[in-house]
């Protein structure tokens, strides 16, 4: 054979070698333009290819479209993509610009790096011509070899997929399950539900018992439900993708979201918590535990998972701010509250609040105790009930310590001591022993616990000694709970029950004072300052005491008659005439000339009413005239009917109704025409407390 045969012979020996050789694909070879996110996809022309044979160490050539895995199986046995794409065709089209969303792409090869050795491809070097729409059936392997075929399943199409941007994690708009040349936004919902993390195919996943369809009908009609905004049924749908597939990272994360828009924040963290365990570099999935984290004002751990999210690129620069910003004011807080600087403390809880730590048990207890120290006891006992209300997570991964507590035990303090200040002893020893239990050994907690402990041992002593008649007894039991609480407001208010019944007129003034100090808007306190003022003769304290209860209390006849008995009282002390006072009574009738210059010349406010039966304005305000009789007994109300008595009201020049004339001892010091209900309603209040 001639030199020129034998370079021929090699020629033709090394261009059949090329086609035998199985290649790798490239991006464009497996990537597509997966279309709609909504409509199913499109198949397109099969075209089949007659695969070459050639000899291998294994025997017979395999179809690459064998090699293929199935959707959501890593690369090379390994873990995959966080998306888990279904590959539907092997050699599409690519769009320009289009880029896949994970790490890289998907590389199958013959070789025995990718399938093993011995795999569903064998050695060598096997037919480069894959099979189009094709997909491999049976399961697949943990080590990444696929069972021969003798047919390719019908191929699946790609669910939907919702997001929002960067924003919040979990809710949002819709978005394509591969955006041209833009990776898939983090806080997204999973259009796939696979993930590479299980043993076995998820077409292999038998459907569970009350299961409405394949794993891609349930994850569709999840997704569907989702941006609708009907989050209920969207979990529904996502329970049953978690059943059929517990190891899809996709499907809990899913799951997660839609339980973070129903409000159950400590569930939803649970799922991105078994997500990351389950694959602990899936940045997504650590996004998501971060912004959950940082709801409950976890900020360290926060940190740690937008480190891990971060490694692959899915930290977002806005949920970094917000963090930065959490941990700035809640350092404040805590060091404000060290030097027991309240009011930096409260405002410092709440804009670490407000950076996004909504259901934050910590800064709600640490708000709590702000106002508790500021005496804004409504204010902390309504913050409690709100943090009470939340779906909480445990702060044991939390370092900080407050007053050597740990936060877990500081929140249980914090109730206890907020209980405690309303009389709610046995809630406060609950929460108090629920501290100890948490923290053990904290000697803040024990100091704490005892405290609490024994002013409700004195407060149940003190009531038994009452109830028994022993007041003198009593009220050394009160005095010592004292001792241990210095600004319990019950204990103030009960010992100073126990003075009013010795008649210790003044001490129970000095008690009560200590209680309003505490607590400004405590009834019971107020009921019996008034009472001991009034026992003591001081009416103006008296009335000013009555007033304020009679205001808030309003349809308490009790708190009215004890007003206007200390206002009669008030006045007969400055001698005043008080014979036109009256309690309880109706609005006086005025029916000539003569009897309204003696009501306007007579000591004390009167209001002169001016009014017509058929007026529609007037139809309204009547009844609230008749309150204000009822609510002012100091004060002289009177009524003009101009239908009936016409020369009264052109003897006072009224042309309109309603109008309303204020007189002060016999001199005109108000007239108002068409007033509002609440300008009427100050107006005479204004003059009743001055008169008196």
């Amino acid at each position: 054979m001639s030199g020129v045969d034998r370079i021929s012979l090699r020629a033709a020996a090394l261009a059949l070698d090329d086609c035998g050789r199985d290649k790798p694909d490239t991006k464009q070879d497996v990537f597509t333009d997966l279309g709609s996110p909504v409509s199913p996809l499109r198949l397109r022309p099969s075209t089949t290819a007659t695969p070459s044979s050639s000899s291998s160490s294994a025997g017979s050539a395999k179809s690459p479209a064998l090699c293929i895995a199935a959707a959501g199986v890593p690369r090379g046995g390994g873990r995959g993509s966080h998306s888990g794409e279904l590959v539907a065709e092997a050699n599409p089209p690519r769009p320009p610009g289009h880029r896949r969303s994970g790490s890289g792409p998907l590389i199958f090869s013959g070789g025995s790096s990718s399938a093993g050795s011995g795999g569903g491809c064998g050695g060598g070097s096997t037919a480069s011509s894959p099979l189009t729409n094709a997909l491999p059936k049976g399961n697949i392997c943990p080590s990444g070899r696929v069972a021969s075929a003798a047919a390719a399943p019908p191929r699946r199409t790609r669910p939907d997929v919702l997001g929002s941007g960067t924003g919040h994690y979990g809710h949002g708009s819709i978005m394509r399950g591969v955006g041209g040349g833009m990776a898939p936004a983090r806080s997204s919902i999973d259009a796939s539900p696979y993930h590479s993390n299980f043993s076995r195919s998820p077409a292999s996943c038998p459907a569970p018992q009350g299961s409405n369809g394949t794993l891609q009908e349930v994850t569709r009609a999840g997704n569907e439900w989702y941006k609708k905004g009907h989050y209920g049924e969207a979990l529904r749908h996502y329970d049953q993708a978690v059943m059929l597939c517990p190891d899809s990272v996709a499907c809990r994360s899913n799951r997660a979201a839609a339980l973070t828009e129903l409000g159950r924040l400590a569930e939803a963290l649970r799922e991105c918590e078994e997500a990351t365990r389950r694959d602990p570099v899936n940045g997504r999935a650590h996004a998501r535990l971060a912004a959950l984290c940082l709801r409950f004002g976890m900020v360290e751990r926060a940190r740690k998972h937008f480190m891990l999210a971060g490694q692959a690129n899915q930290t977002d620069p806005v949920e970094l701010q917000r963090l930065q910003e959490m941990e700035r004011h809640l350092g404040r807080c805590i060091d404000a509250r060290k030097i027991r600087d309240w009011k930096s403390a409260l405002r410092e809880a709440d804009a670490a609040i407000a950076s996004g730590a909504d259901s934050s048990q910590l800064l709600l207890a640490l708000r709590s105790e702000a106002l508790l120290r500021l005496n804004k006891l409504e204010e902390a006992d309504s913050t409690i009930t709100s943090m009470l209300k939340l779906d909480n997570a445990s702060l044991s991964s939390m370092s900080t310590k407050l007053s050597g507590m740990i936060p877990d035990s500081y929140v249980h303090v914090v109730q206890a001591q907020v209980n405690i200040v309303f009389g709610r002893f046995d809630a406060a020893v609950t929460m108090a022993e629920k501290a100890r239990v948490v923290d053990p050994a904290s000697a803040e907690v024990g100091r704490i616990i005892n405290n609490i402990r024994l002013v409700a041992q004195a407060r149940a002593q003190g009531n038994d000694l009452f109830k028994a008649g022993k007041f003198a007894e009593a009220s050394i039991a009160y005095g010592e709970g004292l001792e241990y609480e210095p600004s319990n407001p019950v204990l103030y208010c009960n010992r100073a029950a126990c003075w009013s019944k010795l008649g210790r007129w003044a001490k129970t003034v000095e008690d009560c004072n200590e209680a309003l100090k505490v607590q400004p808007g405590y009834m019971k306190a107020l009921l019996r300052r008034a009472a001991s003022y009034a026992k003591l003769e001081r009416w103006v304290d008296c009335v000013r005491d009555y007033e304020v209860l009679h205001k808030e209390l309003p349809g308490d006849t009790e708190v009215a008659e004890s007003l206007f008995h200390a206002q009669v009282a008030l006045k007969t002390a400055r001698g005043e005439e008080v014979a036109n006072m009256k309690f309880g009574g109706e609005v006086e009738t005025i029916t000539s000339i003569e009897q309204l210059q003696d009501a306007i010349h007579s000591p004390g406010v009167s209001v002169i009413y001016f009014m017509a039966t058929m007026n529609q304005q007037c139809a309204q305000i009547t009844p609230s005239v008749d309150t204000l009789c009822s609510e002012c007994p100091s004060v002289n109300f009177l009524k003009v009917n101009v239908d009936e008595c016409p020369m009264v009201a052109r003897a006072e020049n009224v042309h309109i109704v309603p109008t309303f004339k204020i007189y002060k001892d016999g001199a005109r010091v108000k007239e108002m025409i068409c007033p509002n209900l609440h300008n009427l309603r100050y107006s005479v209040r204004h003059y009743a407390v001055s008169s008196s």
